[in-house]
């Protein structure tokens, strides 16, 4: 079985905590990272009777889409409120992760799952995200330590190229050098000039982690004087938060407000706008995003859909002549955390993993 350590590396790997918003906390927020891993419980937000059951249930890990700990909190005390939910999960030795915005935003994440429950199509981000710069690091490695040193880059982290992991170019050769006097050659003689087989190892690599994996590389390498080149990319966009995109057919705001109640079982929903008016042009975040809508409104939506808004925004989207859909916030999230439940149970074999029970929407129409 997994640890929670290989746990949280394949959560950051689905949903990077480098694209999460720089005001988040994200991550391994508590437990024992070598603890292992039997049973898994996702949820939206932890309270204490998601807490309780989490306990109940003897679940190890808990994937909690709201942190924990989401400010910094002065003391933890089961006469607060943070307190009631993490000093039980302390005793209990249960692991806590949070993905949140990375969660939001990734390929397959909330957003995307929305596009596909709605049918919107052809959807790109909402709000472009460029891309964290990226350097090529080239290295020359003799055929014996090929693999080796593969593997010290890929655990550095290079290698990595959106989805997939462990990317790299390789190609046979012949180098030269000439050792000098000083030198002590792995392979070959000082003195004369030498023809080594060797292969040509390019991985793509965070220009944050050139200095760890050029360290990684030198350690696992045989050779006194490791041959290596470093080459800055050009960045481009990588994914982005929300998405746009269009219906396969053209409808009412009533009838696609009538369709996102029904699919996101949502207890109520408002709407501003004519109910009558034709839209096809969705834009759409989960949760309380308002701060999206000046870019639907830029991308020239006719209806830009999330769980909340502010008065103000809502007189701002009709003064444009943008419809909203506002199932609500836990509406628009809630579905994601089962069906997260559902992949991990697939990835992680001999891993039982389900969506809280006990958990509900805070809001309740009357």
């Amino acid at each position: 079985m997994p640890t929670v350590a290989e746990c949280a590396a394949h959560l950051d790997r689905f949903a990077p905590c480098g694209t999460a918003a720089d005001w988040d906390n994200v991550g391994l927020l508590l437990g024992d990272p070598s603890s292992a891993v039997q049973r898994v419980m996702t949820c939206l937000t932890l309270t204490p009777d998601v807490a309780e059951e989490a306990v109940r249930e003897r679940a190890n890990l808990i994937v909690s889409h709201h942190p924990v700990l989401f400010r910094g909190a002065k003391k933890l005390t089961t006469a607060t409120p943070d307190g009631q939910v993490v000093v039980p999960l302390l005793r209990a030795g249960i692991a806590v992760y949070s993905p949140h915005t990375a969660f939001d935003n990734c390929a397959g994440g909330i957003n995307d799952g929305l596009c596909q429950k709605l049918g919107v199509v052809n959807a790109t981000p909402l709000r472009p995200r460029e891309a964290r710069r990226q350097c090529k690091l080239v290295v020359f490695v003799p055929e014996a330590d090929l693999s080796k040193v593969s593997d010290a880059l890929f655990a550095a982290g290079a290698g990595v190229i959106g989805q997939y992991n462990e990317c790299s170019f390789r190609l046979a050769g012949t180098g030269t050098f000439f050792g000098t006097d000083s030198t002590n050659p792995t392979v070959g003689q000082k003195g004369r000039r030498e023809d080594v087989s060797e292969w040509r190892l390019e991985v793509v690599v965070p220009e944050s982690l050139v200095s760890g994996a050029i360290a990684a590389m030198r350690r696992a390498h045989s050779y006194e004087e490791p041959a290596f080149d470093v080459y800055p990319l050009k960045p481009g966009t990588s994914g982005g938060e929300g998405r746009i995109g269009e219906l396969e057919q053209p409808t009412t705001l009533g009838e696609l407000a009538k369709r996102t109640k029904t699919l996101l079982k949502a207890s109520a929903l408002q709407v501003v706008g004519d109910v009558n008016r034709t839209v096809r042009t969705v834009a759409l975040a989960c949760g309380a995003a308002g701060e999206f809508l000046s870019d639907a409104i830029k991308r020239k939506a006719d209806v830009f859909l999330t769980g909340e808004v502010r008065f103000h925004d809502a007189l701002t989207a009709r003064g444009a002549n943008v419809a909203l859909i506002l199932p609500g916030h836990y509406a628009t999230e809630r579905p994601a955390v089962e069906d997260l439940a559902t992949k991990l149970a697939s990835d992680w074999a001999g891993v039982t993993a389900w969506a809280s029970q006990a958990e509900r929407d805070p809001l309740q129409s009357v």
